[in-house]
This record gives C-alpha cells, sequence and structure tokens, in this order.
C-alpha cells in the first residue's frame, strides 16, 4: 500500500504537470504573436513533453491501484514586456518543478518506497535537463537576442526542434 503523503503529491504532481504544459502554450502563443514561430514552436515541444510528464504520474498512480484525482488546471496568469521575461519565467517554472519531484522524493525516501523513488528517478535527471535548456535559451537570447539576424538565427534554430516522446518504462 502506498503512503497516503506520497500518494497526494504524485496525484497533485498531475496537476502540476498539465499546469505546465498550459504555461508552456501560453508561452507558445506570447512568441507566434511576435512573430518568432521558433521559440512559439520550442514552447510548443515543451508542452508536448509536460502533457505526457503528467500522463506518466497518472499510469504509474494507476499501475500502483492508486486512485487519481484530476484536479482544475489553473490559468496561466503572467504579463511580460519582452521576450527575456518569458524564457527567464521558463526557467523559474522549471526550477520550481524539481523543487516538486525533489519533495515527492523526499516523501517516499522518508517511507522507504524504492518503487516510487525508481520512478522518480527519470525525472530527476530529466528536471535537469530542463534547467539546462531553459537556462541555455536565456545565455543565447543574451548573447544573440539584441542583434535581428542573430535573433533570426536562433529562431531557425528553434524552429528545428521535434518532439521526441519520454522513454520512460512503467
Amino acid at each position: 500500500m502506498m503512503n497516503a503523503k506520497v500518494h497526494q503529491l504524485l496525484n497533485t504532481q498531475i496537476n502540476k504537470e498539465f499546469y505546465s504544459a498550459y504555461l508552456y502554450l501560453d508561452f507558445s502563443n506570447y512568441f507566434k504573436a511576435r512573430g518568432l514561430d521558433g521559440f512559439a514552436n520550442w514552447y510548443m515541444v515543451q508542452a508536448q513533453e509536460e502533457r505526457d510528464h503528467a500522463m506518466l504520474f497518472y499510469q504509474y498512480l494507476q499501475n500502483e491501484n492508486q486512485d487519481v484525482t484530476l484536479d482544475a488546471i489553473a490559468k496561466p496568469d503572467k504579463t511580460f514586456t519582452c521576450d527575456m521575461d518569458v524564457l527567464k519565467a521558463g526557467l523559474e517554472h522549471e526550477e520550481y518543478v524539481t523543487s516538486l519531484i525533489n519533495d515527492i522524493y523526499a516523501a517516499a525516501y522518508d517511507v522507504k518506497d524504492f518503487r516510487t523513488m525508481q520512478f522518480l528517478d527519470w525525472f530527476v535527471k530529466e528536471q535537469g535537463e530542463e534547467e539546462t535548456n531553459a537556462n541555455d535559451l536565456i545565455t543565447k537570447m543574451e548573447l544573440f537576442g539584441s542583434d535581428p539576424r542573430s535573433l533570426y538565427m536562433l529562431n531557425q534554430e528553434l524552429a528545428a526542434r521535434v518532439y521526441t516522446a519520454p522513454s520512460l518504462v512503467l
């Protein structure tokens, strides 16, 4: 039987992952309106990843014969004044998600729920990659964003990103 606190945190994480998808769709909308289709694509791929992350938590709970409760997904409410604000909000959000994953891992560790810890290992690694990607995007924007030609090239680079479903086996 899964510990009640671990179960509750895992269930809540489903909602947090779906919110992440909403947030990145909002970011994609922002960049699409600015004519930066590559940036819009990059965040559309991010949104797809977050939806899949939610479904991994969903499937894990079902596989463990645990109830899943779906809650309302909050509307993103940030207003941005420049492109860099969006990128920094993305990094801040990834750091927040990392803290949530760490909290679930710590709760599982406290009750020796090794199966959940093993499940979360992939997410721990994934969050490291997500934070690195967000940091790298900020660095590139700082280096190239003020030059229209360089911004065009960066936009083209981001347009080439394609979605790859996670390879985590449950």
